[in-house]
């Protein structure tokens, strides 16, 4: 009996007195937190640590590649990426965090191409949809991008911003009416973002001949605290309602 209490005694101080038992999942959990509270520097430390004795982590290479785009490291940041990649080159969160990166520097193209890897590998992945449109969208592709959009939408029918990406396209077309269709269905799944209500009054306002909707937008827009919504009022003459 006393031999099993010895034992169980000198277990009991190994967990706490060695520093290496528990203590690596810890850093990755506070390197995960600190990144999502906005303390960059802090998550790269912690993660750095973590990665030293766990260089294969895609994890940790994703979430400090966060860390590293949000103090405006963004090269660095693609660096760490391809080296999670290098382990697991078919880990979809890190190939999709690869494509944001490569548009964070304005290589679109190359970030389309990763999209479409991610793609191949999950065929509904409503993320790799929306963030292939949006790329093709800004290189001027707008019929590609619309088809992106369809599917994404399909995918994530919830998504307010994919809405709203998907109306900027149409308004980019001229499909007016089409646009106004997905500013109305953003402003239903998020009735408290602004510049869905500026979007579609300055379609009403400009291109569908409907000043009270245009106004009564941007007037909705402005008590949400949107600049752009208020100064249209002045333009027009009209004083902002509160």
């Amino acid at each position: 009996m006393q031999n099993r209490r010895l034992v169980i005694t000198f277990f009991i101080c190994a967990i706490f007195l060695h520093p290496g038992i528990g203590s690596a999942e810890d850093l990755l959990a506070q390197g995960i937190a600190a990144q999502k509270a906005g303390k960059q520097e802090q998550a790269l430390e912690l993660l750095g640590n973590y990665l030293k004795d766990h260089p294969d982590s895609g994890e940790a290479r994703r979430v400090r590649a966060l860390a590293l785009t949000g103090l405006g490291r963004k090269t660095e940041a693609l660096a760490e990426i391809d080296q999670g990649l290098a382990t697991h080159p078919k880990d979809i969160p890190l190939l999709l965090a690869r494509g944001n990166a490569l548009a964070a520097l304005d290589r679109r193209p190359e970030a389309v191409a990763v999209f479409s890897q991610v793609l191949a590998l999950d065929p509904k992945n409503a993320e790799a949809y929306k963030e292939r449109g949006e790329n093709q969208a800004q290189e001027g592709q707008l019929e590609e991008a619309l088809e992106d959009y369809n599917k994404a939408a399909a995918l994530a029918p919830k998504e307010p911003w994919l809405f709203f990406k998907r109306g900027m396209a149409r308004f980019c077309l001229g499909q007016y009416q089409e646009a106004v269709g997905d500013f109305t269905t953003a402003i239903q799944l998020n009735p408290e973002a602004p510049l869905f209500y500026f979007a579609r009054g300055q379609i009403y306002l400009l291109h569908l001949n409907n000043r009270e909707k245009g106004v009564a937008d941007l007037q909705q827009g402005c008590r949400l605290g949107h600049p752009l919504c208020c100064r249209e009022l002045e333009k027009l003459g009209i004083k902002p309602e509160k």
